[in-house]
C-alpha cells in the first residue's frame, strides 16, 4: 500500500468537554412534531469504577497531569485538586459510539496542553465506523478528529498492551500509531492531522487470540502494540532517531529504527516465544525493559518473562523475578521510576488466583521483591495494607479461604505507572477499578505501603436495566460484570452490589408497582441460580429456583401486586410462577426469547414481544395470545413498558435503520398500536412524575426526533417533545434503558454502555430532592435555621447549619432547601445528604438524625466552592414551609 495521506475529519472546538465531527453533524429535518430544548444538569449515579482500565499515562514534563483510558467508557484526565478523574469523551454521539473505546492515549511532554486518543471499539463488523485519532490542545476540553481508513479495537483482545500511540518527545509534530488487523505502522508529521502508512516497516504482526474464530473478534491480528522513543537520540525540534516498536509476533516482537523511522530492523538476540506487552526505556540507564506473555491478554496468559536490553551494548538479559517454570501468568504492567534510576515495577496481569502479583526491583532487575509472599502456605505476608472503604463493594461481599483475600490486589493488571515526579505515588488499573498508593517507598524501607481506590469520577459500568420505584430507594440497577446495586443515595458509592445470588451480569430487573418492596432480578452466572428475589426493596435477597435448561438471565417481570412473576430466560422458554418461584411452569402461546413486561395496574396481565408480534396474558402468564402484529419492528432492539397506574397503556420503542423504526403507543393492552409522527427513531422509553397540572406521566425516550439524536421528554403523551441533553452530553450508545423518577418531576436516569448511570435534573425544575428516601416531613413544618460560615479561603468555604423543630409535631425525616445567592457549589457534606441543581441546594437527613423531637435540633456541615462573594442564603424551607432564619 502506498503512503496514503488522510484528510482529517475536523471537529469545531466547542464548549468545554465537547466536540463535533463534520461527518457526524446532525441534519435538521422538517417535522410535524413540536420540539423544544431544556437545560439539564447531568451527573453520574456514583458507583466508582466497575470496569477494566487498561492504560494510565503520566505527562513527563508537568506534575500531576495524568490520563486514563478505558476499553468502552472513554478517556479521563486526573484532577489533582479533587483527587478525581474528569471524563473527556462524553460528547461522543450515537452514530460514533465506537469512539468511546480508547485503544491508546498520548500526552505531549513538549507541550502538555496537547493530548491525543486513538479511538474505536471493535475491528470487526460490530462497530459501524472506522477508528480515529482525536487531538486536543486544551487537555481534552475540546477535540478534533482524523478518521482512519481502518478500525481500532479498544475492546478487542490485546487491548491492555501498549501504548500504541506515541508523540515524539523531541519533535512533537511527529506521532506514531500501531494499527491492528495487519494495517501496520502509521505516522503523522503535522500533530495528528494527517496520517500515512510507514511502508518501510516490515512486520504488521501475525498473532491472534483464536485463529479458528470466524467472527473477526478472536481471529483479528493484534498488530503493532507499542511505540517507544529513545529521547536521548534527538534534540528539541529534531526528530528522535531511535524508535522501538512492539509487534504481536512471537518470533519477532521488537523492531528498531536508528534513522528517525526511515528504516527498520528486527533487533537480534531478542526473546522469542512471547509477545512484548510493554516496552519501556529508562533513559538514565539506557535499558529497554520488556514485559512478555505467551498470549495477548487481557484475560489469558499462562507463561511470562521480563527481559532487559542494553541499548549501549546490544546485550539482552532475562531479568524475570521468578523462574519460567514457576509462572502460570504473563507479565504486562511495567513502569520505571524517573526519580530513582534502576527502580522498576511490573505486574503478573493474568494471575487470577489467588491474586495478582506486583514486582519491584531497585537494581535494574537484578533482584526483585514482590507485593506478597507466602509465609507458610496458605498464609500470606503482605508488603501493603489495602483500604477500600471509599468503594466498599470492591470486597464483592466475599469470604474466601487463604491464600485468597478480599479485597484482592486485582486482576487484568495491565496498567501500572509510577508518577514521574513523585516516587511515592503509583497507580495501577484492574478489571474493576484504579488502585494507587502515595507512600510507595515504604516498600523499600520494610514497612507497609497503603493501597486505596483512586477511581473517583471514573464510572465505567455497562448498564442493562434501570428501575425507579415509587417508594424506597430511588434507583435499582442491573449492570454488566458487577451485577447491580440498590442506590439509596445517588451521590454516594453503594456499600455492596446485589448478592444471594451474585450474578456476574444482571440482565433485567423489576419491582411490583403496587408493592415496591417486592423486587426480582435475573442475570448471567457460571451456574444456577440465575434469579433472585427481595421483599425489602432490594436491600436483601434470596436465591430462587429455576426451570431446567436455563443458561442466562433474559428478561423478567413482576406482577403489579407482587403475586407472581414471568421470566423469559436464555436457554429455556417463557416461564411463570406464583409466589417466589419455588416451582415454574411453561407459558404457552409465546415464543422462547420473547421480552416480557408486566401491566402496572392489573396483576394478572403480562406482555411479551418478539419478531414484530406483541403478546398478552390475562392469567398471570400461563397463556399468551397474539395481539398487534402489523407495522411493528421485526428486527433491531425493541423495548417496551407499561405506564404505572393505568391498565393497558403501553409504549414500544425500537427498530432498525433497514426496517421500521420509531415509537408506538397502545391504550388497549397491545390490541392496536399507533406510531407517533415525527419520532424517526426510538430505542428506549420510560416514565416519571407528571408535570404540575399535567394528567399524564412524564415520558422519556432516547430517540431521533426532528432529525436530532438525543434524550427527550414529553409532558403531554408525546404531542410535543423537549430535548434535555446537549452535544456535550451524549455518551455514545444509550439505548438499553431509561426511566424517570416517580417522586421528582423532570429527573431521569439513563443507561450508558461504559460510562455508568447518568441522571439529569432540569435546571429550571427546582429539583430539590437529593436522591434519597428521607421520608415525608409534615407539610407546614415549623422550624428555625442557623447558618454559620466557619472557615473561608480563596475559592472555598466551610459552613455549619442547625435546624430546630419549632413546630408541634416531631419530624420523622426532614429535608432542608435553600438558594445560594452567589453561585456557591457544595463539594462535600457530612451528617446529611446533599443535592444541588443550579443555585438551589438541599440537605436531607441521614439514618441517625431523621427523628427530631419538638424543640430539638439536627445539625450538619459542608464545604463548598465560591467565586467572588459568599453571601448567606436569605431563606430556608422545610416540608414546603419557610423557616425562621437565625
Amino acid at each position: 500500500m502506498a503512503a496514503l495521506t488522510l484528510t482529517a475529519g475536523l471537529f469545531a472546538a466547542g464548549a468545554p468537554a465537547s466536540a463535533r465531527a463534520n461527518d457526524a453533524a446532525p441534519t435538521t429535518k422538517a417535522s410535524d412534531v413540536s420540539l423544544a430544548a431544556d437545560t439539564y444538569d447531568w451527573k453520574n449515579v456514583r458507583i466508582d469504577g466497575g470496569g477494566f482500565v487498561p492504560g494510565i499515562v503520566f505527562n513527563r514534563s508537568e506534575k500531576n497531569l495524568a490520563y486514563a483510558r478505558t476499553d468502552i467508557g472513554g478517556a479521563y484526565r486526573w484532577d489533582q485538586s479533587g483527587k478525581r478523574w474528569t471524563p473527556l469523551l462524553d460528547w461522543v454521539d450515537w452514530d460514533h459510539w465506537g469512539w468511546s473505546g480508547v485503544v491508546s492515549l498520548a500526552s505531549d511532554s513538549a507541550r502538555p496542553d496537547n493530548v491525543y486518543a486513538a479511538v474505536g471499539t471493535y475491528t470487526n463488523s460490530w462497530d459501524p465506523t472506522n477508528g480515529a485519532v482525536l487531538r486536543s490542545s486544551d487537555r481534552g476540553a475540546s477535540w478534533k478528529a482524523s478518521t482512519l481508513p481502518f478500525k481500532l479495537g479498544g475492546n478487542m483482545p490485546g487491548r491492555g498492551m501498549g501504548e500504541r500511540l506515541a508523540v515524539d518527545p523531541n519533535k512533537n509534530s511527529v506521532l506514531y500509531l500501531g494499527a491492528p488487523s495487519g494495517k501496520g505502522l502509521w505516522r503523522s508529521t503535522d500533530s495528528g492531522v494527517n496520517w500515512s502508512k510507514v511502508t518501510a516497516f516490515p512486520n504488521p504482526g501475525n498473532y491472534s487470540q483464536d485463529p479458528s474464530d470466524t467472527s473477526g473478534y478472536g481471529n483479528d491480528n493484534q498488530g503493532i502494540v507499542w511505540v517507544t522513543f529513545d529521547e536521548r537520540t534527538g534534540s528539541a525540534g529534531s526528530a528522535t532517531r531511535v524508535i522501538y516498536v512492539g509487534v504481536a509476533d512471537k518470533a519477532n516482537t521488537v523492531y528498531r529504527s536508528t534513522d528517525g523511522g526511515a528504516t527498520w530492523s528486527r533487533i537480534a538476540g531478542q526473546p522469542t516465544g512471547y509477545l512484548a506487552h510493554k516496552g519501556v526505556l529508562d533513559s538514565s540507564s539506557g535499558y529497554l525493559y520488556l514485559t512478555l506473555s505467551d498470549t495477548g491478554g487481557p484475560y489469558d496468559g499462562g507463561k511470562g518473562r521480563i527481559w532487559r536490553y542494553a541499548t549501549a551494548t546490544g546485550e539482552w538479559k532475562d531479568v524475570s523475578p521468578v523462574a519460567e517454570a514457576d509462572t502460570y501468568y504473563g507479565f504486562s504492567g511495567l513502569s520505571v521510576d524517573r526519580q530513582q534510576p534502576g527502580t522498576l515495577m511490573a505486574t503478573a496481569y493474568s494471575s487470577w488466583w489467588p491474586d495478582t502479583q506486583i514486582f519491584r526491583s531497585t537494581n535494574s532487575g537484578a533482584t526483585w521483591t514482590q507485593a506478597w509472599d507466602y509465609s507458610s502456605y496458605p498464609n500470606r505476608t503482605n508488603r501493603f495494607t489495602q483500604d477500600v472503604s471509599s468503594v466498599p463493594w470492591l470486597t464483592w461481599g466475599a469470604n474466601p479461604s487463604p491464600p485468597e483475600t478480599t479485597p484482592k490486589l486485582g486482576w487484568m493488571t495491565e496498567a501500572l505507572e509510577i508518577d514521574p515526579f513523585d516516587s511515592n505515588r503509583m497507580m495501577y488499573g484492574t478489571g474493576a477499578t484504579v488502585y494507587g498508593t502515595e507512600n510507595l517507598k515504604n516498600w523499600d524501607s520494610g514497612s507497609q505501603f497503603k493501597i486505596t481506590p483512586m477511581v473517583k469520577g471514573l464510572e465505567e459500568t455497562a448498564v442493562n436495566d434501570l428501575a425507579s420505584p415509587p417508594s424506597g430507594a430511588p434507583l435499582l440497577s442491573a449492570l454488566g460484570d458487577i451485577g447491580g446495586f440498590r442506590h439509596t443515595a445517588l451521590d454516594t458509592v453503594p456499600g455492596m452490589m446485589f448478592t444471594s445470588p451474585n450474578l456476574t451480569s444482571a440482565t433485567s430487573l423489576d419491582f411490583a408497582e403496587a408493592s415496591p418492596n417486592t423486587v426480582v432480578r435475573v442475570g448471567d452466572a457460571d451456574a444456577a441460580p440465575h434469579i433472585g428475589f427481595s421483599t425489602d426493596n432490594g436491600a436483601n435477597w434470596f436465591q430462587g429456583s429455576e426451570p431446567s435448561g436455563v443458561t442466562g438471565g433474559g428478561t423478567v417481570a413482576a406482577a403489579a401486586d407482587g403475586s407472581g412473576f414471568v421470566w423469559s430466560p436464555v436457554g429455556a422458554g417463557v416461564q411463570h410462577t406464583t409466589g417466589y418461584g419455588s416451582s415454574w411452569s411453561a407459558s404457552t402461546g409465546i415464543p422462547a426469547g420473547a421480552t416480557v413486561e408486566s401491566d402496572r395496574k392489573n396483576p394478572k396481565k403480562f406482555y411479551g414481544y418478539r419478531g414484530g408480534i406483541f403478546y398478552v396474558s390475562t392469567d398471570g402468564g400461563a397463556t399468551f395470545t397474539t395481539k398487534a402484529s402489523s407495522g411493528l419492528p421485526a428486527e433491531g432492539n425493541v423495548r417496551f413498558k407499561a405506564v404505572p397506574g393505568t391498565e393497558g397503556d403501553v409504549w414500544l420503542a425500537g427498530g432498525s435503520a433497514t426496517g421500521v423504526y420509531g415509537l408506538w403507543h397502545s391504550t388497549d393492552s397491545g390490541a392496536t398500536f399507533t406510531k407517533l409522527p415525527g419520532v424517526e427513531q426510538a430505542d428506549s422509553v420510560g416514565f416519571g412524575k407528571a408535570a404540575a397540572g399535567a394528567s399524564y406521566q412524564t415520558l422519556f425516550v432516547t430517540a431521533k426526533i426532528g432529525g436530532v439524536r438525543g434524550i427527550f421528554r414529553s409532558t403531554n403523551a408525546g404531542a410535543s417533545w423537549t430535548r434535555i441533553n446537549d452535544d456535550a452530553h451524549q455518551w455514545g450508545w444509550i439505548g438499553a434503558a431509561i426511566t424517570g423518577d416517580p417522586r421528582v418531576y423532570g429527573r431521569v436516569y439513563v443507561s450508558t454502555n461504559g460510562r455508568g448511570i447518568m441522571y439529569g435534573d432540569s435546571s429550571g425544575s427546582g429539583g430539590t430532592d437529593p436522591g434519597t428516601d428521607p421520608g415525608n416531613p409534615p407539610a407546614g413544618a415549623a422550624c428555625s435555621v442557623t447558618y454559620v460560615v466557619t472557615n473561608q479561603w480563596n475559592d472555598g468555604f466551610q459552613a455549619d447549619v442547625t435546624v430546630t423543630n419549632t413546630g408541634t409535631k416531631a419530624l420523622d425525616g426532614w429535608q432542608l432547601g435553600w438558594t445560594f445567592p452567589d453561585g456557591q457549589r457544595i463539594t462535600q457534606m457530612w451528617n446529611a445528604v446533599s443535592g444541588q441543581v443550579g443555585a438551589k441546594a438541599t440537605a436531607a437527613n441521614v439514618s441517625w438524625n431523621g427523628k427530631v423531637a419538638v424543640g430539638a435540633s439536627a445539625g450538619f456541615g459542608f464545604t463548598g466552592t465560591l467565586s467572588g462573594s459568599n453571601g448567606r442564603p436569605a431563606a430556608f424551607t422545610l416540608g414546603g414551609a419557610a423557616c425562621t432564619v437565625g
